[in-house]
């Protein structure tokens, strides 16, 4: 997973580890560090703000949007799961 980046979608700004967004419940976190599911309430964010007096651009996007890296690492799973087929159990 370290081949994960993550940075807004529309202004390539990356976040760091602090707690920017605030849910409705009014609970404020890092939803980085939860994909983002408030921990309070529950509630999922399919959409997340960029945060613009942190240095980004207030813009709205999808939720895993913001994540680079993915592709790859679906591609090693599924490689690694067809593998795994033709080990003799």
């Amino acid at each position: 997973m370290d081949d994960i980046l993550i940075r807004c979608p529309k202004c390539n700004w990356e976040p760091d580890d602090a707690p920017y967004w605030q849910c409705t419940c009014g609970h404020q976190w890092n939803t980085f560090a939860t994909g983002g599911r408030c921990p309070a309430c529950k509630k999922v964010w399919e959409d997340t703000q960029c945060i613009d007096h942190a240095g980004g651009c207030a813009a709205w996007s999808p939720h895993l949007d913001w994540y680079e890296g993915l592709d790859s690492i679906i591609e090693k799973l599924k490689a690694e799961i067809e593998e795994s087929w033709h080990v003799p159990a």
